[in-house]
């Protein structure tokens, strides 16, 4: 990088030989510019009027030649041209009626040598006398370009204070020109060391860099010239106005880190609509960038300017964090989509405030007293555009899993069966969705994480219905997919109420009744098979044959299925099934086809009781607790073969007390079983009035202990009923 320019003096700024001789007027003399960056500036020979117009043009044509930071250059020429219109020499000036020529001509000296390192040779390593001694017989300018920071502001300091004490005994009375022109050089030279410094900052995190010991060297200038120029001078003088080099060097810093912070977050994102690599690839070249730039900080600039008595890390580590921070806000707003938005949110929450981020503990970013990375207003937004398209990637994942799960039924494919279950991939994708997206909102925020649990149980609720719909009405309906689906509807109702509780309570009842729906399912296929068998039961040929072997085969076969499904539904569908062949056997035997008289009751009577003992261990065999079924075949069928009539009474009472759902149709089909006679069947009906009315009200109040089987049974009024009745 090509140093700043520096215009070497005239009279009295060159080496001690030449300050003791003295111009002639319209000698033209020459200067040097130490560097490329201040183009060569000529003070021709011209005929002026004399004044401070002339001084003014002069002035102002160098400075806006000049190049520096913020204009370095042309504010001291505004500031000399002030001070001087305030000096006591104004009047003088003004009446003055020679003409002031001033004639330079700049000439750009060559580069100061570099070590194969790209770091001045010439950079001073010893302490002040060493480089007083070093720079004897050099100019200022000279210094300069060899950057020899702390030998010419020696120089400078020893001129600035010679002319003020001219300026003080009025020597230049006579001549003012010559003592504005002596000034100007003075202050040319000063903001050409200021754009030394400033160009030496935007050098030190450069590849080439500059070493320590400069480094140390510019820290002893800034200091320096503050101790040298502490305040303003009460007289306005702009020699000794303090040139605020510390705040100089600060802007340096900022703009030199702006500048890096801006190329490595550069590029361009890739043209299709997943840009998020892109945006990623830019934010990792942007936490190399800070991570090497302040490790290099820490470990070898801080040190050198720590060695002046100089602070540098706090003011790298600020401008690393505004720069950064200025760099995302921008980012922040070509954002798009939900992955580019998470990958912002992600980095400056997680990466950037990591404790490993600068790759060592003791080099972790300080939470104090860094403002926030993103403005609070920025943060928001950047989480509810996040949030908006959560919303429709969430429905998007949800409408891929059911049609996931639409190929897996038009392909006919069984499900798995894993630990002793029926699996379905259903559960699994439910929760990798909804647990990936909570924890990468946790991640970033409580708050995300909250919004983020809302949306994911929201859409939860919307999908579990329109699945249930999609599912019964395909042709994948099957007891091992019913038994599945179950499966998978269960864990998600238990996982999910139990990992994020407060959140997925109102995902409980739509959960519960799809889960229902699928059980009911389960038991239907198993009624529409066994259906028919049931139609030779309590028939004449039912007396010699075993009508309810084949039965109980289907049922048997059955079960074997729900024990692959989650114990409490498979529970559940098997107790439905025992009620089930318990309730369906006592229509047959109600509403039998076939009415038995004499000996055929007796037998009847006797085998419904082997029927009665063998479903119920069956069902006890298979895992059914419904042991309060196994009394309601029994007791009509002791009813049925009574033989002493007295007893029959008896068994009505403990009938009705098994079975609180009983009512009084129900009492005279079974009576219309054996015909008793008018008399018998009155009395009978008398009294068990009472113990029917109790059983009514129980039911009315709903304490039946959940035990309904005679209520689902409906006994029509046949001849045989109406002759018990008369």
């Amino acid at each position: 990088m090509p140093s700043p320019g520096t215009v070497t003096p005239g009279p009295g700024l060159g080496s001690p030989k030449e300050q003791g001789q003295q111009q002639a007027p319209g000698q033209v003399v020459q200067r040097r510019v130490s560097s490329g960056d201040m183009p060569s500036t000529h003070y021709s020979d011209e005929a002026a009027q004399p004044g401070w117009g002339t001084l003014w043009r002069s002035l102002s044509r160098a400075s806006q030649r000049a190049r520096g930071p913020e204009g370095v250059l042309r504010r001291s020429a505004r500031l000399m041209y002030r001070s001087l219109r305030r000096s006591p020499e104004k009047g003088m000036a003004a009446d003055s009626a020679h003409t002031a020529t001033v004639t330079s001509k700049t000439k750009r000296p060559e580069a100061p040598l570099r070590d194969k390192d790209g770091v001045s040779q010439q950079a001073s390593t010893g302490g002040p006398e060493d480089m007083v001694a070093e720079a004897e017989g050099k100019s200022v300018a000279d210094l300069i370009t060899e950057r020899q920071l702390l030998a010419a502001f020696t120089q400078l300091q020893d001129l600035e204070t010679k002319l003020v004490a001219e300026k003080t005994s009025r020597a230049y009375q006579q001549d003012p020109t010559a003592f504005a022109r002596r000034a100007m050089d003075v202050c040319l030279h000063y903001d050409c060391l200021a754009a030394e410094i400033g160009a030496m900052v935007r050098e030190t995190l450069s590849p080439s860099g500059v070493d320590t010991a400069a480094l140390t060297e510019l820290a002893r200038v800034v200091r320096a010239e503050e101790e040298a120029h502490p305040a303003p001078p009460e007289d306005g003088d702009f020699l000794r106005t303090p040139r605020r080099w510390r705040q100089h060097w600060e802007d340096a810093v900022r703009q030199s880190v702006q500048e890096r912070v801006r190329r490595a977050s550069s590029g361009e994102a890739p043209q299709d609509d997943q840009r998020s690599p892109g945006l990623a690839h830019l934010l990792a070249a942007l936490g190399g960038l800070v991570r090497g730039d302040l490790q290099k900080v820490r470990l070898e600039v801080q040190p050198a300017y720590a060695a002046a008595g100089f602070s540098a890390w706090e003011i790298y580590l600020q401008a690393f964090h505004g720069a950064v921070a200025q760099r995302l806000q921008e980012l922040a707003q070509e954002a798009r989509g939900c992955e580019q938005l998470y990958v912002l949110l992600d980095w400056a929450a997680n990466v950037y405030r990591s404790p490993d981020f600068l790759g060592a503990p003791d080099l972790a970013l300080p939470a104090e007293p860094l403002p926030p990375l993103l403005a609070p207003e920025v943060w928001a937004g950047l989480e509810n555009d996040y949030t908006r398209f959560l919303e429709t990637k969430i429905d998007s994942c949800f409408n891929s899993i059911l049609q996931l799960e639409r190929r897996r039924w038009a392909a006919a494919e069984a499900p798995e069966v894993l630990q002793g279950r029926y699996h379905a991939p259903l559960s699994i994708d439910v929760h990798m969705l909804v647990g990936e997206h909570v924890k990468a909102a946790r991640a970033i925020s409580t708050e995300l994480e909250a919004t983020t649990l809302r949306i994911c149980a929201q859409a939860l609720g919307l999908f579990v219905p329109r699945f249930e719909k999609a599912f019964l009405e395909s042709e994948g309906v099957s007891v091992p997919h019913l038994g599945a689906y179950i499966n998978a509807f269960e864990e998600l109702r238990t996982n999910l109420l139990a990992r994020f509780p407060g959140t997925f309570e109102e995902l409980e009842k739509p959960l519960t009744r799809t889960t229902s729906t699928f059980q009911k399912h389960l038991l239907e296929s198993l009624q529409s098979d066994v259906q028919p068998l049931f139609r030779l039961l309590c028939t004449r040929a039912w007396l010699t044959q075993d009508a309810l072997q084949p039965l109980m085969d289907k049922v048997v076969a059955f079960a074997r299925q729900l024990e692959l499904v989650a114990p409490p539904r498979g529970q559940e569908v098997l107790h439905e099934a025992h009620r089930y062949v318990v309730r369906e056997y006592l229509v047959q035997a109600l509403r039998p086809r076939e009415r038995f008289r004499g000996a055929e009751r007796v037998t009847g009577s006797q085998k419904m009781n082997l029927e009665a003992q063998a479903i119920g261990d069956t069902f006890q065999g298979l895992g059914s607790e419904a042991s309060w079924l196994d009394q309601a075949i029994s007791g009509v069928s002791e009813i049925l073969g009574e033989t002493n009539k007295d007893r029959i009474q008896q068994h009505l009472e403990e009938l009705i007390r098994s079975y609180q759902d009983i009512r009084q149709e129900h009492v005279l089909a079974v009576l219309s079983l054996r015909r008793l006679g008018r008399r018998r069947n009155q009395r009978l009906l008398q009294h068990t009035q009472d113990l029917l009315r109790a059983a009514a009200k129980a039911g009315s109040s709903g304490d039946t202990g959940g035990r309904v089987l005679f209520e689902e049974i409906e006994v029509p009024t046949s001849m045989d009923v109406l002759v018990t009745c008369i």
